[in-house]
């Protein structure tokens, strides 16, 4: 049914993200990956969900230009909502264990935005997913961030990589939207959307 939709070309992801590529593959989507140039700042008075809502629509603006009449374009965004700010990818290994040290002990949520875009429409949703982490001791969270280095990452982890292995106690929610990206919701918007 996907094939018959989306012929080989017509399916672009602008992300260079190596976590939403899998995630597509997985699906059994084939799609060429698009590369966009967006300075991914939001205006201050924009809370939780309308960071990320803000941020794909932004890029998928810019990857509406690149497209051909008849392709659709996937852009998404992930942030991490923690006691009322939002928590970005780390600057350096400082940034990323105060990061962790803020979501030791305590609920945060994930949330992801993605925009389908194409000449005739454009479509965006939200999922949120409520993440619980265990007290993390100062040896976890050095020897997470020494050993894995999670700087191009959210909130400074990979739920799929060790920190949420030995860490995560709990989520409620879609976990492949802690991934990056909310598949099942995704698949949902590709059946609907006009290209």
């Amino acid at each position: 049914m996907i094939d018959a939709k989306f012929p080989k070309g017509t399916l672009w992801l602008a992300s260079q993200s190596p976590r939403r590529q899998q995630l597509l593959r997985d699906l059994g989507l084939e799609f060429q990956v698009l590369k966009i140039e967006v300075e991914e700042t939001f205006p201050d008075e924009l809370r939780r969900e309308e960071i990320p809502l803000y941020l794909s629509q932004l890029k998928a603006k810019a990857a509406r230009i690149l497209l051909e009449e008849g392709n659709v374009c996937i852009t998404a965004d992930t942030i991490v909502w923690n006691n009322q700010k939002v928590l970005n990818k780390p600057f350096d290994a400082i940034e990323a264990k105060q990061m962790l040290s803020e979501l030791s002990g305590r609920m945060h949520e994930v949330v992801t935005a993605f925009t389908l875009v194409s000449h005739k429409e454009s479509i965006s949703e939200f999922v949120v997913t409520e993440v619980y982490f265990k007290q993390l001791s100062q040896e976890e969270i050095d020897f997470y961030v020494n050993q894995f280095k999670p700087f191009d990452k959210a909130g400074a982890y990979g739920i799929q990589e060790w920190i949420g292995y030995i860490g995560v106690q709990k989520i409620i929610g879609s976990y492949f939207n802690v991934v990056g990206l909310p598949v099942f919701e995704l698949f949902q918007a590709l059946q609907k959307i006009r290209f």
